[in-house]
C-alpha cells in the first residue's frame, strides 16, 4: 500500500440526504461569485491561521520535501504550487472569498508573507504523532500537534516583533483571526489495508480527543474563532476502491465501499459529539463543525447535477480503466513497465472531474465543496461566510 518517498501520498487526506433542488442552485449561484474580486471589501476575520494534512496543504510538505512536478497546479497556477490538485484548494477559496491572499505555508522561507495569516497543514499529515518516518511510509512528521507548537512560536514571534515586522500580522490578530482545522483521514486510512476497518476505528476516539485539545490549547493562547472539518467518504474514493480490499457485496449502488464509509460515519460522528462538549466548555468561542462529508458525498452520488462529467474516473493517471488509477505508476510519474516507460498523465479538461489524482479533489470539485462551506448551509452551528463580509 505503500510509495518510496518522496512520491508517497499516505491516504487521505450519520449517512446524510443529498442535496435538495434549491440547495444545489444555491451552490451553483455561489460557485459563480467565488474568486478574489467579489470580496474586495473588509471582512470580520483580518487572518485565517489552517492546519491539517494534503487536503488544505498550500505547500507546506513540498516545502520541507522539495519534489511536486507537472502537472499539479496546471489549472489555476500553470506550474506546481504545493498543493495536491491541479489548482486551488477549499481553503484557497474560503481566504479569496474573505478578501484575503492564499495562505503562505509555514515551512516556506521564500516569498511567503504571513500579514493576514499561515498555513500549518502538510500533505499526510496526522492528528496523532506518527509512529514511522516519512521515509519509510511517507507519513509527514508534522502531526497536528507539531503543527499547533508552530504557531505557539510563530504567535511569540509576532510578540516579540511588537508589530515591527513587515511580514507578519499585527498583534491583535490571534482573537479575531479564523482558525481552520482539517485533518484525521490519513489516521483512519493509513493502516485500513492491514488492520481493517473494526480495527483502526477503535483508534478514532483518540484522533478526535488530540484535535479537541488542540482546539482547547488554541483557545488559551487567545483564539476564538473555529472551523473544523469532517472527514469525506473515503470509500468512494477511486484510490482505496482499487487498492483496498472489499467484495463487490461491500459497493452501494454509487460504486463505493459501504463498510469503509460506514466507518467515516463512526469518526464523523465522534468528532461532532466532542465539539459539542468542548463548546460547552468554552462558551464565548465559535466552534463550527463544517459538514465536507455530505457536499463530497454527494458530487461522488451525483457529479452531473454539479456541472462534472465524471465522477468515477482520475483526471491524472496511468492505466486506463473503471478509475483510470495504477497506485504503481501515481500522477505526475512516470516507470518502466514491461520494459517500456510508461507516465501517468493529466487529462486536457480537469473541470469537468471530481477525482484530480485517484486521492485528491480537482479545483472544480474544491470550488463546489468551498461554496457550500461558504454559504453555511452545512455548518452547525450556522455559520454563513458570505455574510461577514461588506463590499
Amino acid at each position: 500500500m505503500s510509495r518510496p518517498f518522496p512520491y508517497h501520498i499516505t491516504k487521505v487526506s450519520s449517512h446524510v440526504n443529498s442535496l435538495s433542488t434549491m440547495k444545489i442552485i444555491r451552490l451553483l449561484l455561489l460557485v459563480c461569485c467565488l474568486c478574489p474580486a467579489a470580496r474586495a471589501g473588509s471582512c470580520k476575520f483580518p487572518a485565517v491561521f489552517n492546519f491539517g494534512d494534503s487536503n488544505s496543504d498550500t505547500g507546506g510538505f513540498w516545502a520541507a520535501f522539495p519534489a511536486q512536478q507537472a502537472p499539479f497546479g496546471m489549472t489555476y497556477f500553470h506550474r506546481p504550487a504545493g498543493r495536491a490538485s491541479d489548482g486551488r484548494l477549499v481553503i484557497d477559496f474560503v481566504v479569496q472569498a474573505l478578501g484575503l491572499p492564499l495562505l503562505s505555508p509555514y515551512l516556506q522561507s521564500i516569498g511567503s508573507d504571513y500579514r493576514h495569516g499561515a498555513n500549518f497543514a502538510t500533505l499526510a499529515s496526522t492528528a496523532l504523532l506518527p509512529k514511522t518516518s516519512v521515509f519509510v511510509t511517507g507519513t509527514s512528521p508534522f502531526s497536528l500537534g507539531i503543527q499547533l507548537n508552530q504557531m505557539k512560536e510563530f504567535r511569540n514571534r509576532v510578540i516579540s516583533s511588537n508589530g515591527n515586522n513587515g511580514q507578519l500580522p499585527p498583534l491583535d490578530v490571534f482573537g479575531n483571526a479564523l482558525y481552520t482545522i482539517d485533518i484525521g483521514q490519513n489516521d483512519f486510512t493509513s493502516n485500513l489495508g492491514s488492520l481493517g476497518v473494526e480495527t483502526v476505528k477503535q483508534s478514532l476516539p483518540s484522533v478526535v480527543n488530540q484535535i479537541s485539545w488542540t482546539i482547547q490549547d488554541l483557545y488559551n493562547i487567545g483564539a476564538r474563532n473555529f472551523m473544523v472539518f469532517n472527514m469525506a467518504p473515503i470509500g468512494c474514493y477511486l484510490a482505496f476502491l482499487t487498492e483496498l480490499p472489499h467484495s463487490s457485496n461491500d459497493l452501494d449502488e454509487f460504486g463505493c465501499m459501504k463498510t469503509y464509509n460506514s466507518g467515516v460515519v463512526y469518526f464523523n460522528e465522534l468528532l461532532n459529539s466532542s465539539l459539542a462538549e468542548v463548546r460547552k466548555k468554552l462558551q464565548d468561542a465559535s466552534i463550527v463543525y463544517v459538514d465536507k462529508h455530505s457536499v463530497t458525498l454527494d458530487l461522488f452520488q451525483h457529479p452531473n447535477a454539479h456541472g462534472l462529467k465524471y465522477g468515477n474516473k482520475a483526471c491524472c493517471g496511468y492505466g486506463g480503466g473503471a478509475y483510470n488509477f495504477n497506485q504503481d505508476v501515481y500522477c505526475g510519474n512516470s516507470k518502466v513497465v514491461n520494459n517500456q516507460t510508461v507516465s501517468a498523465t493529466a487529462c486536457g479538461d480537469p473541470q469537468n472531474y471530481l477525482s484530480w489524482d485517484g486521492i485528491h479533489a480537482t479545483e472544480a470539485a474544491n470550488k463546489i465543496i468551498a461554496s457550500a462551506v461558504i454559504s453555511g448551509s452545512y455548518s452547525y452551528p450556522a455559520f454563513n461566510l458570505s455574510k461577514l463580509c461588506s463590499p
